[in-house]
């Protein structure tokens, strides 16, 4: 095992004390909260489920499926990739690569790109599962290889951001980024538009790169490190990051959320939040999942909290996805938890798999799919 992976795993199994002792030293106060009492005003549908594999695995690994039109696929950690109509559950194809999956799957165009554990990057045909080619990149690979259909984007758990072609996995480019000393196990998956690549890093900083070349073409530093422990001093952007128009949304464990322009990475707000999930966006709010459980919206133009839900504290919580007219969050021990995204309220819930949920929620015309730890992928529309 490399150094590197090492602090991430220390850095992980520390997280745990840390959210546990953010309160009090009371045993109970320690405790994730209890499933709290409410009025069900919302309730999920179950339209199908379908086992893929093994699931997530015991390396923390959060493997978000991908969709593109009326498909959705997903890998479980063994390598098992399946293509499955989004709206019957019909599984349309189903390959195994026989290789231990870290990094989860995107789709663009015809092709489907997957990341590994061991830093293969493996481009599949998605109408077929048939592999086009695979290629090497130096280090594990912990969130979705994605592609504007020229160049597939790379980012390994070194902070390194790598540019392949995306026709033949031929490496055009690579972008060196020296990451911190010690980080939660994880990082952001990047944005890929006609002409930026947008990176978090371990570091709290974002790096905006030329698609082409991999030239720098901005650098902002979200938060600064603070503490005077290592561990105190983790600012990881571990989330994925929110695209708006021209708005960039992005979170950092331990310092801060911001919106900035993406054109030239200037902030143009900022608060105090922690989170290592990320964050979402629908009905002119940004909502986000803190560190602590507590659930916010706040608005994306003035950074003003609109309402924060503290019913869930310390219950692991996936990123929200914004749903018709409620927040969607996944916890620890496999309920998703509807909230009001104009007041916060808690008005649903529905139990998915004991087994917890990690991997963030998609929503796509108001369907919501969700990738429990086991394996089952479970699609849902609002009754």
């Amino acid at each position: 095992m490399s150094n590197a992976m090492r602090w991430k795993n220390l850095a992980l199994l520390t997280l745990a004390a840390v959210l546990a002792g953010c309160s009090s030293t009371d045993d109970k106060e320690l405790e994730p909260a209890p499933l709290p009492d409410f009025t069900e005003q919302a309730s999920l549908d179950k339209q199908w489920s379908r086992s893929v594999g093994d699931g997530q695995g015991e390396l923390f690994n959060k493997l978000v499926p991908a969709i593109e039109g009326n498909r959705i696929y997903a890998s479980d950690l063994h390598g098992e990739v399946m293509a499955i109509d989004r709206l019957s559950g019909d599984k349309v194809w189903e390959h195994d690569l026989e290789l231990l999956v870290s990094g989860g799957v995107s789709v663009t165009g015809t092709t489907l790109f997957v990341g590994t554990l061991k830093g293969q990057i493996v481009a599949l045909d998605s109408n077929t599962g048939e592999e086009i080619w695979r290629s090497q990149v130096p280090s594990e690979v912990l969130a979705p290889p994605v592609s504007n259909g020229d160049v597939v984007v790379v980012q390994t758990q070194d902070d390194r951001i790598f540019g392949l072609d995306a026709d033949t996995g031929k490496q055009l480019w690579v972008s060196e980024n020296s990451p911190a000393v010690l980080t939660l196990r994880g990082t952001s998956t990047p944005l890929v538009t006609s002409r930026l690549v947008i990176a978090g890093l371990s570091t709290g900083k974002l790096v905006a790169l030329n698609v082409d070349n991999g030239a720098p073409v901005w650098q902002q530093k979200v938060t600064l490190p603070q503490g005077r422990s290592e561990l105190q001093r983790i600012v990881d952007i571990d989330g994925g990051l929110v695209l708006d128009g021209s708005t960039l949304y992005v979170v950092t464990y331990q310092g801060r959320m911001a919106a900035l322009d993406v054109e030239n990475g200037q902030i143009l707000w900022q608060r105090d939040a922690s989170s290592y999930v990320g964050l979402d966006q629908g009905s002119g709010n940004v909502y986000v999942s803190l560190a602590n459980g507590f659930v916010e919206g706040v608005d994306k133009n003035s950074s003003s909290a609109l309402w924060s839900n503290d019913q869930l504290l310390r219950r692991q919580l996936t990123a929200p996805a914004a749903l018709s007219n409620y927040v969607a969050v996944g916890d620890f021990e496999g309920y998703i938890h509807l909230l009001s995204q104009v007041d916060g309220q808690y008005v649903g819930r529905e139990s998915v798999d004991g087994d917890g949920l990690r991997a963030r929620l998609l929503v796509v015309d108001n369907w919501l799919y969700v990738f429990a730890n086991s394996g089952d992928l479970v699609a849902y529309t609002i009754k």
